[in-house]
């Protein structure tokens, strides 16, 4: 079943902490219980996402790689 996202963040090209800086911001802009897409080009977001998650509470749908693009979901908590 595919996920489907309220929101989409778009971080490709920038490199930490950058895209979990942007998150931080845009997470605090949507209603609880909406799902963001976050797309990555930085490695280390496979490190820092899923800690950000687990340190603020919200629940990490999904994470995928693939072409040297990293794509995760987040459902606010």
């Amino acid at each position: 079943m595919a996920i489907v996202a309220d929101h989409t963040l778009d971080t490709c090209g920038l490199f930490c902490p950058e895209p979990v800086m942007l998150l931080h911001n845009k997470i605090r802009d949507i209603s609880s219980g909406d799902v963001l897409e976050i797309v990555a080009t930085d490695p280390a977001t496979t490190r820092d996402i899923p800690k950000f998650c687990t340190f603020l509470g919200h629940e990490l749908l999904s994470q995928e790689e693939g072409a040297g693009n990293y794509r995760y979901f987040v459902k606010k908590a």
